[in-house]
């Protein structure tokens, strides 16, 4: 598979490691973008990277509860400066609003739907922005909730936007579960929590990120000259410690809890649920970053190292 200056520019940004080790991963991995981010891996030339790419798109991520139902979306613009601007945010919060009364299956089906308070369909009153606003603005996506108690958190003006879902048995003090769920949705902007638990972790990432920590392991053990047999009983008690690890980083109830972090989030929820003599759950969470995986438009870098791949 042929790749092109781009691409080692890409994997360059997704790794931190330099250009030159980047054009050897893609003709390692026969410009296989993940393949050659293993390889660098393995190699301990570069860190776990989670999977959303560089934010490169401006707008606004936003959460917020209407009635029961919780909803978090995010509107794209062109520059920041619109993003601060008081008619594009109200017709982001209409935009939540539609997705809250409408219940949209897709986000296609989102924009024909009815904007609020209005005779008009939220592509209509999208297209009418366009015009006001001098912009292309794009609707992008969208979560809604419809059970549980839902604690919406918007961060720096709109750059992160987080649902949190909470289950509640036995507990009247609602006030102190938003309070719980507030400080956990700014544990999730701040952190970047991928999965809820252990358990939800996608079995495919999973045995990835198994084979690339035993590799790495056997590595090391390698260049220790243990034995074989020696190095591969190391190698995979390393690999369970280093699991854990890979569990906190991307798990949000096993992250270390960031206001007390000799403790995790799992348990500081329970010790909230032993306090208000009942049970809180955390079951679902959205964290939506404005412009996160969209790729900016190319820059002149790219020539620059486009001899690299001829």
């Amino acid at each position: 598979m042929a790749f092109s200056a781009g691409d080692v520019k890409t994997l360059r940004e997704r790794t931190g490691v330099g250009m030159m080790d980047c054009k050897k991963a893609l003709e390692a991995s026969q410009g296989d973008m993940e393949k050659a981010v293993d390889y660098l891996r393995e190699r301990g030339l570069a860190a776990a990277q989670k999977k959303a790419g560089r934010v490169a798109a401006e707008g606004v991520a936003y959460a917020d509860v209407f009635g029961d139902v919780g909803v978090a979306v995010e509107v794209n613009a062109e520059t920041d400066f619109v993003a601060k601007n008081e008619k594009f945010l109200d017709f982001v919060k209409g935009v939540a609003r539609a997705v809250a009364e409408s219940a949209p299956q897709d986000v296609e089906a989102l924009l024909d739907a009815a904007y609020p308070g209005e005779d008009k369909t939220v592509r209509e009153r999208r297209q009418e922005m366009v015009l006001v606003i001098g912009e292309n603005i794009s609707v992008r996506r969208f979560a809604r909730y419809t059970e549980g108690l839902c604690v919406p958190y918007v961060h720096a003006g709109g750059k992160i936007g987080v649902l949190v879902v909470l289950e509640c048995e036995n507990v009247s003090d609602t006030d102190a579960v938003r309070e719980l769920g507030r400080d956990v949705a700014m544990q999730i902007a701040a952190m970047r929590p991928t999965y809820l638990d252990s358990s939800s972790v996608d079995p495919g990432e999973l045995e990835r990120e198994r084979e690339i920590q035993l590799s790495k392991a056997l590595e090391e053990n390698r260049a220790k000259n243990l034995p074989e047999d020696k190095s591969r009983r190391i190698a995979q008690s390393m690999v369970e410690g280093r699991m854990n690890k890979f569990f906190e980083e991307i798990c949000l109830l096993n992250q270390p809890y960031v206001k007390e972090n000799k403790i995790t989030v799992e348990r500081r929820v329970k010790d909230v649920s032993k306090a208000l003599g009942g049970e809180v759950r955390i079951k679902a969470f959205t964290r939506f970053e404005k412009g996160e995986g969209i790729e900016k438009k190319q820059e002149d870098f790219a020539a620059e190292i486009a001899g690299l791949v001829k």
